[in-house]
């Protein structure tokens, strides 16, 4: 059955986000290391990317690498590396038959430069789609992000470029890594943990939380379904009564 006939796709989110968690429970439960999570959680990626696009999702930010995650054991940080160059070299075609454009955000130059240069040879050669835009959050903060925002702005405001008086959310959005991307209409969680981890913290402040059991690795088409179908569902009133938006 088509994907399109599950939902009422006059009311999907414009913007889903997903922090992609429990690779590693998901490999410790079946016996195996962490990294055969990892590998294996790049499969949920590549059907959650071609269900957001055949519903027609136009923007898709997934948390693939937190500026946490480089306190990680060194061996696991390095798989998640090649990982990232081996999968964005794969998905390539992938990304241009179904109309995708990647974008990244974070502090991409703290990536390792293999890393670095194909993540910027992939949003090169998918800069020109415009179907579906894939972000992904790489060495990404969101209070490092923030912080960046307000350095920008007190140096700006300490060289007249522009005035405290102008400052307001719509320069904030044009300081921040998310300045190209719409605010966050539905954030997925996975893996039964319910926190927020650092992640978006501006773009999500009317976002529909949705946290389900199933880990990564085991995230499939259907759940992405009843994410959406669980957001479709709900009242979103922006600080307004259920009244005013009748």
């Amino acid at each position: 059955m088509n994907l399109k006939d599950l939902i009422d796709t006059s009311k999907l989110p414009n913007h889903i986000a997903i922090i992609m968690d429990g690779n590693g429970r998901w490999a410790k439960q079946k016996g195996l290391v962490r990294v055969l999570g990892h590998e294996s959680g790049t499969k949920a990626v590549r059907e959650t990317v071609e269900a957001c696009a055949e519903i027609g999702v136009k923007h898709l930010t997934l948390y693939a690498f937190s500026t946490e995650n480089w306190n990680r054991p060194k061996l696991e940080v390095q798989t998640l590396m090649k990982l990232l160059v081996k999968s964005l070299k794969k998905e390539i075609k992938t990304l241009h038959d179904n109309g995708i454009k990647l974008t990244a955000i974070g502090c991409l130059k703290d990536l390792p430069k293999k890393a670095f240069d194909e993540l910027e040879f992939v949003k090169e050669k998918t800069k020109n789609n415009a179907h579906m835009t894939l972000t992904l959050a790489l060495s990404y903060g969101s209070r490092e992000e923030l912080v960046n925002v307000v350095k920008e702005l007190s140096f700006k405001v300490k060289n007249n470029i522009i005035s405290t008086e102008s400052i307001d959310e719509s320069i904030i959005n044009k300081h921040l890594y998310t300045q190209n991307l719409p605010d966050v209409d539905l954030l997925i969680r996975t893996s039964g943990e319910q926190r927020i981890s650092n992640f978006l913290l501006w773009q999500i402040a009317y976002a529909e939380l949705y946290f389900t059991n199933v880990l990564w690795p085991d995230f499939k088409k259907e759940h992405l379904i009843e994410a959406i179908k669980d957001y479709q569902n709900r009242e979103r009133r922006f600080g307004k009564t259920s009244e005013q938006l009748i």
